[in-house]
C-alpha cells in the first residue's frame, strides 16, 4: 500500500486542489491520490449516531487506505468559512466512534489513528489580509477537530489565499510548492521505511461504539 494518502476534497477534476493533490503525490513517489467525487456512497449521516448506515464498498476502501497510509494529506477550498460538503460528508461516514477513535473515560478523545501525520492544503479566495475578518474555520475543522481528533499529528495547514484573483503563473508556482511539498515528504518517508518506523497500523475495534447519539 502506498505510504501517503492524498484526499483531494473539490468537486471538480479540473480545479486547482485537485492540480495540487496530484503534483504532491506525483512528486512523493509512494502516494494515492483519493479523489472524494469519485467515490459511491452516501455522505449524509441520515440517523445522526443512533443509527448506523452499511459502509459501502468504495468508502470500505477508503477507510482501509486510511488505516494503511503513514501520512495523510487532504487538500480542499475554504467555502463559506467551512469545507466543502463532499468533504465534510465523507469525514462524517469514514471516522467512526470505536474505529477511528474513542472517548476515554474522562470524555476525551483517543485518537486511533496515531502514528501518523499529515498537511492540510486549504485554498480560498480569500486575500491573506481578508483572513483575519473572514476567519480561518475550515482550517480549524480539518487539523484541530477532524484529523488531531483521530490522532494524525502533527498536521501542519498550507494556505493558498487569494485564488480567484491568483495570475496562471501564480498559480504555477502553487503547484510547484505542492510538488516540493511531496518530493520532501517522500524521501523522508522512504528513509522511515528504509529505518522500520513505528507502525501506522494500530489497533481497531470492529464494533461501532454507539453511545454518542448526537
Amino acid at each position: 500500500m502506498p505510504t501517503a494518502l492524498v484526499i483531494d476534497g473539490h468537486p471538480n477534476p479540473d480545479s486547482l486542489s485537485a492540480a495540487l493533490a496530484r503534483s504532491y503525490a506525483e512528486a512523493h513517489g509512494d502516494a494515492r491520490v483519493l479523489a472524494l467525487r469519485d467515490l459511491d456512497f452516501d455522505p449524509h449521516m441520515r440517523f445522526g449516531y443512533r443509527q448506523r448506515i452499511p459502509i459501502e464498498p468504495e468508502l470500505q476502501d477508503a477507510r482501509d487506505a486510511l488505516h494503511s497510509a503513514r501520512r495523510i494529506v487532504i487538500v480542499a477550498p475554504m467555502w463559506w468559512g467551512g469545507v466543502p460538503a463532499l468533504l465534510k460528508g465523507f469525514f462524517d461516514r469514514a471516522l467512526l466512534p470505536g474505529q477511528e477513535y474513542r472517548m476515554s473515560t474522562a470524555g476525551l478523545p483517543v485518537g486511533l489513528l496515531r502514528g501518523r501525520n499529515g498537511r492540510f492544503f486549504m485554498l480560498a479566495d480569500t486575500p491573506a489580509l481578508g483572513l483575519p475578518f473572514t476567519g480561518n474555520a475550515a482550517a480549524g475543522q480539518v487539523a484541530r477537530h477532524t484529523m488531531r481528533f483521530v490522532g494524525v499529528r502533527p498536521f501542519r495547514v498550507h494556505r493558498f489565499l487569494g485564488v480567484g484573483a491568483a495570475s496562471p503563473a501564480r498559480r504555477e508556482r502553487w503547484i510547484e510548492r505542492a510538488a516540493r511539498l511531496g518530493a520532501g515528504d517522500g524521501q523522508h518517508d522512504a528513509r522511515r521505511a528504509r529505518r522500520g518506523g513505528p507502525s501506522a497500523h494500530p489497533e481497531r475495534s470492529h464494533t461501532p461504539d454507539l453511545s454518542a447519539v448526537a
